[in-house]
C-alpha cells in the first residue's frame, strides 16, 4: 500500500539528511529547460504536466520525521496551474537574457521538503510562437534520467491531447516508493551490517583529511558549486 508513512531508499535518506544538515542549499536541484518553437497549446501542456504528475507518485512526495526517522508521503494528485511569463513585456532586457536571468533565479530557490511540492513549472513567453518550459525539481524525488523520462512523456501526452486523443500511456506497475520498500527490505540488518563491515575494513587507516593540492586556505565549510 502506497499510503502513509514509507520508507525511504538509501539514495534518498542521504538527500534528507544533506539538506538537514545545509537547508536550503541550491546543490540538489535537478533544473532542466525545453524550448518550443511554433504554435502552443498551453492547456494542452498543462494537461500533460498534470498527467504526469497523476502518474508519478514522486513527483507528489513530501518528506517528514516520525520518531526522528525520515519518512515520504505520497499526496493524491493536485491541479497544477502552469504559469506564464511573458518575457516581451521585459523592459529592455532582451527575451534571451532575461530567460537565462529567471532559470538561474530559480535554480536557486529552495524547496521545503516537508511542504512541498518538489517540483517547480513555469512557462516563459519570448515571442508568439517561441517559448522556453522550466523546470525545476529536488534531486530527493528526481535525476538527471528521470528528467529525460519526464520531458519525454510530456511531450508523448502533450501530442495526443493536443489531438483530442487520450493517454498513450500504460499504467505504472512500479512507483519509486515499491524500490525503497524492496531496497529496505533486500538489505536486512545482517547483509546490511556485512557491507558496512566490509569497506570498513577496505577503509581502515584512509587519512579523515584529503591531502589535495590547492592555491588557497581549506574553507571551514563546504563551498557551494552549481554546474
Amino acid at each position: 500500500e502506497r499510503v502513509g508513512h514509507l520508507p525511504l531508499s538509501y539514495a534518498q535518506q542521504r538527500l534528507w539528511f544533506l539538506e538537514r544538515l545545509e537547508p536550503g542549499s541550491p546543490l540538489y536541484i535537478c533544473p532542466g529547460a525545453v524550448r518550443l518553437v511554433g504554435q502552443l497549446d498551453v492547456l494542452s501542456l498543462e494537461r500533460a504536466l498534470n498527467e504526469v504528475i497523476r502518474r508519478h507518485g514522486a513527483l507528489r512526495t513530501t518528506f517528514t520525521t516520525v520518531e526522528k526517522q525520515p519518512v515520504q508521503i505520497v499526496h493524491p494528485p493536485q491541479p497544477l496551474h502552469l504559469p506564464v511569463i511573458d518575457l516581451r513585456e521585459s523592459g529592455e532586457e532582451a527575451p534571451e537574457a532575461a530567460a537565462l536571468r529567471l532559470a538561474i533565479d530559480e535554480a536557486h530557490k529552495p524547496f521545503d521538503l516537508a511542504q512541498g511540492p518538489l517540483l517547480r513549472v513555469k512557462l516563459l513567453r519570448m515571442g508568439q510562437q517561441d517559448h522556453v518550459v522550466l523546470f525545476m525539481l529536488h534531486h530527493i524525488i528526481s535525476d538527471g534520467w528521470s528528467m529525460g523520462i519526464l520531458v519525454r512523456e510530456v511531450a508523448t501526452l502533450y501530442e495526443a491531447f493536443g489531438k483530442g486523443m487520450p493517454s498513450p500511456l500504460p499504467e505504472l506497475a512500479i512507483q519509486y516508493t515499491d524500490f525503497a520498500v524492496w531496497q529496505r527490505q533486500l538489505l536486512e540488518k545482517e547483509q546490511l551490517q556485512a557491507q558496512l563491515d566490509y569497506w570498513k575494513r577496505q577503509l581502515r587507516g584512509a587519512p579523515a583529511v584529503l591531502r589535495l593540492p590547492t592555491d588557497r586556505p581549506r574553507p571551514e565549510r563546504s563551498e557551494e558549486h552549481t554546474s
